[in-house]
């Protein structure tokens, strides 16, 4: 991609400064046998036209192209769950578009989730597509750095090989790194399909967990190179070519991010770091004030047999290091200033399937009725300015 300056002034509705928390790119198929390092790229994945769809073959499996990450601009009876390259929202992959959708629908600037890496056995391959992501993503955000901010995607299985492209993300520009919600097993104890699901979901975890001290020289150089740390969704895999299961699994997915923060609250990986950020994104926020009133309540009970090594409440710990990104969550902006669910901030999943896009400046006329302009205008950009550091 080159390198072009956009355009400085969004065709504004209003005076806020607006940080898309939590928006998202589709970087095309095509891009791995591009961006691999050169001995892997006979293994990328190949796109084939159909007579109905186009279809993605990869490892001897071949599939049809799933459009549910790209969906904006649809009604949600005129969603199209398979289909070809071409009915992909062109704002997911090419950063011209992507500009002219943020204009269209009043976004400054946008903190880009995304597409990384390969479901592969192959364990070389696995790790190489992370990097081979986190460097298109940075060509993404090229074209324009002050409005497009690039999240490097990292795995959770060697310590010092996630510290170290961690390291690179940053030098490439990446102003966040996404971690799986649970360490990853060791590449060497898995087999194929429980490879291809660690890609997926982080979630085959052994004995592992982020709240061991081997992890804590991942979490000081987090705070030396001055990022926060972010976990995208949710803990626990959604089906989503599944209709049968797509919806419950999708409400599951979100309260199931309270599991990896509880984990690294109890375990003492924030009092360790007290610098630490750690950022829950598209898990909605409404369910952040019962979860540290909870946490607090079992906390003061119990943790005296259970030999808590916490010296405060739980509550301390959500609102010192947690902050979380919400789409359509009236009760996370109500519950705004009970103890654990002041860090939130607005996002509109562009251009998955939840997203407000073009309606977002009517969605927020509606989230945010009634709510102070400074509570409003922090929730909408301020917090994410400061937190990303932009």
């Amino acid at each position: 991609m080159s390198e072009q300056t956009s355009e400085s002034a969004v065709q504004k509705k209003h005076d806020t400064l607006i940080v898309d928390a939590d928006a998202h790119v589709n970087p095309p198929h095509t891009m791995w046998s591009e961006y691999l390092p050169a001995h892997l790229r006979d293994q990328a994945p190949v796109v084939e036209h159909g007579e109905d769809a186009d279809y993605v073959v990869f490892e001897g499996k071949r599939r049809k192209v799933n459009l549910i990450s790209a969906q904006a601009g649809r009604k949600g009876k005129d969603f199209k769950m398979e289909g070809r390259l071409s009915d992909a929202r062109k704002g997911g992959w090419m950063p011209g578009a992507r500009l002219e959708d943020m204009n269209k629908d009043g976004m400054d600037k946008a903190i880009l989730f995304g597409g990384g890496p390969l479901g592969t056995s192959n364990p070389e391959l696995f790790t190489e597509s992370f990097m081979a992501y986190n460097r298109w993503l940075a060509d993404f955000c090229s074209y324009a750095p002050d409005r497009l901010v690039g999240v490097g995607y990292i795995p959770m299985i060697d310590v010092d090989a996630s510290i170290a492209m961690m390291r690179e993300c940053v030098k490439m520009g990446h102003k966040t790194v996404n971690i799986p919600a649970f360490p990853m097993a060791k590449a060497d104890t898995l087999n194929g399909a429980q490879a291809q699901m660690m890609a997926l979901t982080g979630n085959i975890t052994g004995d592992r967990s982020y709240a061991d001290p081997e992890f804590d020289p991942f979490w000081k150089a987090a705070c030396d190179l001055g990022i926060p740390l972010t976990i995208h969704l949710g803990g626990r895999v959604v089906r989503f070519t599944e209709p049968k299961f797509f919806l419950s699994d999708l409400l599951m997915s979100k309260f199931g991010m309270a599991e990896p923060i509880a984990i690294m609250i109890y375990g003492g990986v924030f009092q360790r770091f007290p610098d630490l950020k750690l950022v829950s994104v598209e898990s909605g926020v409404g369910w952040f004030a019962f979860a540290a009133n909870y946490m607090d309540e079992t906390w003061h009970k119990q943790r005296h047999w259970v030999n808590s090594v916490l010296d405060k409440a739980p509550s301390y710990y959500m609102d010192k290091n947690i902050y979380g990104s919400f789409i359509h969550d009236r009760v996370g902006i109500l519950t705004r200033d009970m103890p654990g669910a002041g860090n939130i901030m607005w996002s509109s999943d562009y251009p998955h399937s939840e997203t407000t896009f073009p309606d977002s400046q009517d969605k927020i006329t509606e989230l945010f009725e009634g709510v102070p302009e400074a509570d409003k205008n922090m929730i909408l950009g301020g917090r994410a300015n400061k937190l990303f550091n932009l």
